[in-house]
């Protein structure tokens, strides 16, 4: 059985494999209805459960769009319908769930959720986000760079903001996929040193710059994220706004990555905080086609856990 927990936890073939299964099953999509099933639907007769205790609108859309197109068939639940590790522990919750469905998708808090649930299911758990990480999202972000730019090893990735879930998992990814990534971003907000670390030791150049116009210098792409989260109070997004004022994202910064350097945001953004709009609706720009390819890398990550 496998789960699809952290891409520093997942071999780096595999990782190749579900990249290279996404865009076959991209380009298999071209000029058919977006409601159509795929051929031979290799989801056929399955039921995946959907757990969302953090609000989603991507990950919610592309893991239930993918799902119907694969031929199965989705339960979406929300941690107050299941009142998840209050009302039953994790465990058992894992333990009956994989009587009813064959593939069980997390989105929640706390990364040990995510863990007992994977250690307790007799099904494939894939994370759908933690506040410690978020796999999927980078998975859809190395597909977007390598149809864009070919591929990412060897290259120049700069992550400018907070050391996040998705900083964390792009770190995770330098050191499977073979790219180099600079963090530029205030002390306070640095990604975790574990993380760095392992990512060095598997030969990525894993760098920490607090001059933003320095870490850009000869970047393939740019990447930011949100400063807040919808669950902080006031108080802290005004914090969060003085300490990251300087990492803004904007057409001067960019101006000093590479001329063709790509940039990416994983949305929602609060635009014209983190990164200005005319970054973000500029030539360089694919947020877009991350969103897109949510759906096509979670199928394939989906059909690796099935074994499909």
């Amino acid at each position: 059985m496998k789960h699809f927990l952290d891409i520093h936890k997942t071999d780096k073939k595999d990782l190749r494999s579900i990249i290279d299964q996404a865009r076959v099953a991209k380009d298999a999509r071209n000029g058919k209805p977006k409601g159509a099933l795929d051929e031979d639907p290799p989801l056929a007769g399955h039921m995946v459960a959907l757990i969302f205790e953090k609000p989603s609108t991507r990950t919610r859309v592309s893991f239930d769009v993918g799902v119907r197109q694969m031929g199965g068939q989705t339960m979406v639940l929300s941690g107050s319908d299941m009142q998840l590790g209050h009302g039953e522990t994790i465990a058992d919750t894992a333990r009956v769930l994989s009587r009813y469905v064959d593939l069980i998708m997390m989105r929640t808090f706390e990364e040990d959720t995510l863990l007992e649930m994977a250690q307790y299911a007799t099904v494939p758990v894939i994370n759908g986000l933690t506040d410690r990480t978020h796999p999927c999202q980078i998975m859809a972000d190395i597909m977007t760079f390598e149809e864009h730019r070919g591929p990412i090893k060897g290259k120049k990735v700069v992550w400018s903001g907070d050391g996040n879930n998705v900083c964390a998992s792009f770190i995770h990814a330098a050191g499977q996929f073979g790219f180099d990534l600079t963090f530029t971003g205030p002390e306070t907000l640095d990604p975790e040193a574990g993380f760095v670390a392992e990512a060095r030791a598997k030969g990525s150049d894993i760098q920490i710059e607090r001059d933003a116009t320095k870490a850009v210098e000869g970047a393939d792409l740019v990447v930011t994220d949100t400063w807040v989260s919808m669950h902080d109070p006031q108080s802290a997004r005004e914090r969060r706004h003085n300490q990251l004022r300087g990492y803004q994202v904007n057409e001067q910064l960019m101006s000093h990555a590479k001329p063709d350097a790509l940039f990416m945001h994983c949305l929602p953004a609060h635009r014209d905080d983190e990164a200005t709009s005319a970054v973000m609706d500029g030539e360089n720009s694919v947020i877009f086609d991350e969103a897109e390819n949510r759906l096509h890398a979670q199928k394939a990550i989906m059909r690796w856990c099935l074994g499909k």
